[in-house]
């Protein structure tokens, strides 16, 4: 993606006036501290947020990804925006959701939605701090026989580790939004 293409320009515009907060200290999901926070969801779950998101998440997605998802919660309004976009834009994408823990009644599994054995997806994220929450989708896809072919989260707040941990997996990351493009620094 261009780094400076328009929608991702409306993607942090959005992010920066509904989402980032800076009247910290916060506590990550990782544990750590911080003193700003992102609520992807304040855009993510936005009518205009999701709109700037599917367009930015569109725009880098290799031909290949025929779904896009990832662990529920943060993962959900991502990829329905996503395969909206997908669509408006004649690239027909399928969402899906992978769920915390199995369940034991219906379908049962933690995959939910159109995707399947052989699939090759896309893992998206809101926001990654140590990567956890994408290795957990990565892993309940791979043990479904789901092929993935690269993974993007909307905003990379872990200073490189999770491209690392990811690269180290041999998938392809790619992260939309920096602290620096927020105007926020680690």
């Amino acid at each position: 993606m261009n780094p400076e293409s328009a929608s991702k320009q409306r993607l942090v515009e959005h992010l920066k006036a509904h989402a980032v907060r800076t009247d910290g200290p916060f506590t990550l999901r990782s544990g750590a501290v911080s003193d700003w926070y992102i609520d992807a969801r304040q855009t993510t779950f936005d009518g205009e947020g999701a709109i700037a998101v599917g367009e930015a998440v569109l725009d880098v997605l290799t031909p290949e990804v025929v779904a896009v998802g990832g662990l529920t919660m943060g993962a959900d309004p991502i990829a329905v925006a996503a395969a909206m976009a997908g669509a408006s834009a004649g690239r027909p994408l399928r969402a899906f959701s992978v769920r915390k823990e199995a369940k034991g009644h219906g379908m049962g599994g933690r995959l939910v939605g159109p995707v399947g054995p052989d699939d090759i997806v896309a893992v998206l994220e809101d926001t990654t701090t140590t990567g956890s929450a994408m290795f957990e989708a990565i892993d309940a896809l791979s043990d479904a026989g789901v092929r993935i072919a690269q993974v993007i989260t909307l905003v990379d707040r872990s200073s490189g580790v999770a491209a690392a941990k990811v690269a180290a997996a041999g998938i392809p990351y790619l992260a939309l939004i920096t602290p620096r493009d927020l105007g926020v620094e680690k």
